[in-house]
């Protein structure tokens, strides 16, 4: 009998401190060949958006700074840093950004044949999207979609439920750091090949919330877009200053 060679393992992103944050330096197109690569293997990672807010949240979140440095891959989710990459000489053509990803995540499970839970954001949001993105990648297996709006009893029936439809993909829309807390803790239970937190991603697949157009996005005000859009915002825009503080203070708070 003729042995198989064992499959090699995927190699380890590239990364540069950011405020004590490892983050990848990738493309969009490196992190979907990292994450088409993790989906072959036999191993549960977490693949998170790090934008300017979560690695300011961290600087004073031990428990998030923690979660970051033992991810697979952080990706340059903001402008901020991008920027703040670029200070250290790293020059990225772009953000690697959470609605983005979703869909060339979903887009390679149709391919693999791989399946996707869909949880949180508002009740009825993440239905909403699942719906959508079948549309648009036909094949795409969606595992469960549910809101995020359950009580903290309610949550180890949550973590059983998605357990029960074993998803290779666990998409998390629950705000940070709630959502990637919440893949830390119940990683090893609900088993997941990757497992990502999505922000406010699948309001803006299910349609639920307008995207900034193109323009917007390269003159890189989509901030303002987001706050004009929902003013609650304005909190997460507020700690930009603050991240930017840090950074060139060149050492961390």
């Amino acid at each position: 009998m003729v042995m198989e060679p064992a499959a090699t393992p995927a190699k380890a992103p590239e990364t540069r401190d950011v405020l004590g944050v490892p983050v990848g330096i990738v493309s969009m197109a490196s992190t979907l060949e990292f994450a088409r690569n993790w989906l072959r293997e036999d191993q549960s990672r977490l693949l998170l958006t790090s934008d300017s807010q979560g690695i300011y949240l961290a600087q004073t979140d031990s428990e998030l700074k923690a979660i970051y440095q033992r991810a697979a891959l952080n990706t340059p989710d903001s402008y901020g840093v991008v920027w703040a990459l670029r200070r250290q000489g790293i020059h990225l053509e772009d953000r690697v950004t959470g609605v983005d990803l979703v869909s060339g995540l979903c887009e390679i499970a149709a391919q693999e044949g791989k399946s996707v839970y869909l949880l949180g954001s508002s009740p009825g949001v993440s239905e909403k999207a699942a719906k959508a993105l079948q549309a648009q990648f036909v094949g795409l297996r969606i595992a469960g979609a549910r809101d995020g709006y359950y009580a903290k009893h309610e949550e180890e029936e949550v973590v059983k439920d998605v357990a029960a439809t074993r998803p290779d993909i666990l998409l998390v829309a629950m705000g940070i750091p709630r959502q990637e807390k919440f893949l830390a803790k119940y990683q090893d239970q609900i088993g997941f090949k990757i497992g990502m937190g999505i922000g406010g991603s699948l309001d803006v697949l299910s349609g639920e919330v307008k995207r900034a157009p193109k323009i917007v996005q390269a003159v890189r005000m989509e901030w303002l877009w987001r706050v004009i859009l929902n003013p609650k915002k304005i909190s997460k825009v507020a700690t930009l200053p603050k991240f930017a503080m840090y950074v060139l203070r060149g050492r961390k708070p």
